[in-house]
């Protein structure tokens, strides 16, 4: 019963004093204008170079703009409480680190999730993009996969803050990196051979890929490989951002170095 209170309740907690400060009039131009605009910008490029349609830009930029939400608020889980001077008496408490981490990364999934959903749905509107009703709800599902993979990224993200200053460089760079390798807007057939075996292990190449072929009518079982790859590849990040966390904990305690960053 502990766990769940402070998986469910302290996850709660830790996502509106996150919002406390990042207001209303931060949120909106952050995660609600700004996907549609990078949407629009490579929509038009693409339309004016004649390369790609515009679905395939609007698709591709409304999943992989779920990174934004997936890296930055989850950087938080550690920048923000060292920004509080806060993060000492969190890692000092007796509180069990699973439900600890991963309580505060579930509103992070649905933060994530609401980004691309919105992106996808604007952008479809004001281009004219007509995506069957019936893949809706497998759109739906290769969001939500999207979203936990990315935050999964975050969350070793979130880990690094303990050995670094500040998380915000580090968090640009990893969504350029994302914009680039995922084939959110250059084909992955396009890309150098290294550039593709490294888009096969990150987060949304998958996703993007199984989306892509929903909007253009494609069941849900045909995209099940993609979507089971994206799956493996959240687990895989998960795991490896909780480890981090608890590894970069340890050394803190061992070297008196959580504050020195």
């Amino acid at each position: 019963m502990t766990s769940l209170r402070i998986f469910a309740i302290g996850g709660l907690i830790s996502y509106r004093a996150l919002f406390y400060w990042l207001t209303f009039w931060i949120f909106v131009p952050s995660l609600v204008v700004a996907p549609v605009f990078q949407i629009l910008l490579f929509a038009y490029i693409g339309r004016s170079a004649e390369l790609q349609s515009d679905e395939f830009y609007v698709v591709g930029n409304a999943i992989q703009y779920a990174a934004i939400p997936a890296l930055f608020a989850m950087s938080q889980l550690v920048a923000g409480e060292k920004f509080q001077n806060t993060l000492g008496a969190i890692l000092v408490s007796p509180a069990p680190r699973l439900p600890l981490f991963f309580g505060r990364a579930v509103p992070v999934v649905a933060n994530s999730v609401f980004v691309a959903a919105f992106a996808l749905t604007a952008g479809s509107l004001i281009l004219g993009i007509d995506i069957p009703l019936t893949s809706i709800p497998a759109l739906a599902l290769v969001i939500v996969v999207a979203a936990v993979s990315c935050t999964g990224l975050g969350l070793i993200n979130a880990a690094l803050g303990l050995r670094i200053r500040e998380n915000a460089v580090l968090s640009n760079a990893i969504f350029g990196f994302l914009l680039i390798f995922t084939g959110a807007n250059i084909p992955l057939s396009e890309l150098p051979d290294w550039m593709r075996a490294v888009s096969e292990v990150i987060p949304f190449t998958h996703s993007i890929q199984a989306a892509r072929e929903l909007a253009d009518g494609a069941a849900l079982g045909s995209v099940i490989d993609l979507v089971g790859a994206e799956l493996l590849l959240a687990g895989a990040y998960l795991s490896a951002g909780y480890l981090l966390l608890r590894f970069l904990e340890g050394q803190g305690r061992r070297h008196a170095t959580l504050e020195r960053s």
